[in-house]
């Protein structure tokens, strides 16, 4: 079945209080969704985030952000008085988010929202924290220590702390009680949320898309709690840093930072740690995006004191016995490999083994920069075993393409989409993955409300100034929503429920204002 989705991150939407939530404006944004014919809603990971606000850079691979969690539901529940977050500052430009406000006063809300939480609903409380224990109790243990740390990285901890030594983390357990207690309830409030929006996703016959960074964070849980299943030395160092080596767009290649993974520690144990991870992802989502697919083949080791990307190396990956594995483990499980940039036959080979739908990004198709790689990611090349995007949150919007881009390789992509003089150029990119054979397809949130490059979610291998933009309130308009679901009628992308009651008499080119019934 052909299908459609958006791709909007949960921090982007418009909400009073800095940041969306998983509240009023998630069930606003499903409600649009299904107006506009969407059968899916792609998020950004929904970890907490850190150092550079980054949900790639989490520390944790399993905790929910503080952020999402809507106040005024908690407000509803009773365990807040709403004034005490309305007459707080959460910034003054509804386009971003001020995470530095974030951290400064979200948590003066949740804390009071937990304490209530405790004294309300304990029996609630102990069961998710009994049910979740694997992971949240070292994720609470590993924030609470943090904090006491003034923010400071496990690695530069006592070195008892960082070894894990059980007498000691007895009496940090005990003397961090206040805080731990804190952490999980948090957590709770997170997942409760999140579940009830997952339940409204479903109602409305709208899939969840997550995302799963390949890499975890070095100052993170994952690590501090399971360091044998990294490479590092004695000292509980990295011995080496991933990234991707240079190429036409980056003369020194990206330094992402992560440490790497000990793949063959984790081989003798079976995956198990994966097995938790992406097990535990579709107890979150419908479908699941693995960031950085070719990194099971093989991976880009760089030197640890290395400046840049330049001097790494290529190494060895578990391959596809890794994804038999998981298969074994896990079952038959909706997952996207996110294949983008060189692939080697070898990736290639891998990726077909799987069966897993890859990538396509239009904008990649015009770059002169990659004229022979470029032509995978021309539509009339798709399979249909893929998802199309016209760009990810780490592209430019395509308004800002047009803008931005060499001008040979929009006069390219002009010419090749057949885009008149006064067309829209960016509804002209969204209809060619529309019309392409791609099973799935997926369009940025800016690039429904024609927005451009101030709107740019991410921009790779910089920091600061990323994962800010939020869209403005109102501009999920039920016009908007009526144009999306005439262009699926089209391209045979609306779900059989909304094609069976579109009707006959919605004509090709009619500018109708007929809205979706379903």
């Amino acid at each position: 079945m052909r299908k459609s989705g958006v791709l909007m991150p949960i921090s982007s939407l418009s909400s009073p209080w800095g940041i969306g939530t998983m509240g009023a404006c998630a069930t606003e944004f499903l409600q649009f969704l299904h107006a506009a014919g969407q059968s899916v809603w792609q998020v950004l990971p929904i970890g907490p985030t850190s150092y550079g606000d980054s949900p790639y850079q989490s520390p944790s691979s399993f905790a929910g952000n503080p952020y999402l969690i809507d106040l005024d539901i908690l407000a509803d529940q009773g365990l807040v008085d709403p004034e005490l977050y309305q007459q707080m500052d959460w910034g003054d430009d509804p386009s971003q988010v001020d995470y530095g406000l974030m951290y400064r006063h979200r948590f003066k809300v949740l804390e009071v929202a937990v304490a209530e939480l405790e004294r309300v609903r304990p029996a609630d409380l102990a069961a998710f924290c009994q049910e979740q224990a694997w992971w949240l109790d070292d994720y609470a243990l590993f924030m609470a220590l943090k904090r006491e740390a003034d923010g400071a990285a496990w690695s530069q901890w006592p070195d008892e702390l960082r070894r894990r030594d059980a007498r000691a983390l007895a009496r940090a357990q005990e003397r961090l009680q206040a805080g731990v207690k804190l952490w999980r309830g948090i957590q709770f409030l997170f997942f409760e949320q999140w579940r009830a929006l997952r339940v409204q996703a479903h109602d409305l016959g709208i899939e969840i898309l997550g995302d799963l960074p390949i890499y975890v964070a070095e100052d993170s849980a994952d690590i501090w709690a399971n360091p044998q299943q990294f490479q590092l030395d004695e000292n509980l160092q990295p011995v080496a840093r991933a990234g991707c080596p240079p190429d036409g767009f980056s003369a020194t290649g990206q330094l992402w930072g992560n440490p790497l993974f000990a793949w063959d520690r984790m081989e003798a144990d079976g995956y198990a740690w994966w097995a938790r991870r992406i097990g535990f992802q579709f107890e979150l989502y419908d479908i699941l995006r693995i960031d950085h697919f070719r990194g099971f083949e093989s991976y880009f080791a760089i030197p640890v004191d290395a400046p840049d990307a330049s001097c790494g190396h290529w190494c060895q990956g578990p391959g596809i016995a890794f994804f038999e594995a998981m298969r074994k483990q896990l079952g038959e499980r909706a997952i996207i490999a996110e294949d983008l940039g060189f692939l080697t036959p070898s990736v290639a080979k891998m990726l077909a083994d799987t069966g897993y739908p890859g990538m396509k990004v239009l904008e990649f198709a015009f770059d002169r920069r990659d004229q022979a790689g470029g032509r995978v990611y021309q539509p009339h090349n798709y399979p249909a075993n893929c998802v199309a995007y016209v760009g990810t949150h780490d592209n430019d919007p395509a308004a800002g393409w047009f803008e931005n881009a060499d001008p040979r390789d929009v006069a390219f992509a002009r010419d090749y989409l057949k885009l008149a003089q006064d067309e829209d150029q960016v509804w002209g990119m969204m209809r060619a993955i529309w019309a392409s054979t791609a099973n799935l397809t997926v369009v940025q949130a800016q690039d429904l409300l024609g927005l451009g490059s101030k709107a740019r979610m991410n921009t790779p291998s910089t920091l600061g100034g990323n994962w800010c933009w939020r869209a403005l309130p109102g501009a999920f308009t039920p016009q908007l929503a009526t144009r999306m679901a005439h262009e699926m009628h089209l391209y045979e992308r609306l779900p059989r429920q909304a094609e069976e009651a579109y009707g006959e008499e919605e004509q090709p080119g009619s500018s109708s204002t007929k809205t979706v019934e379903r």
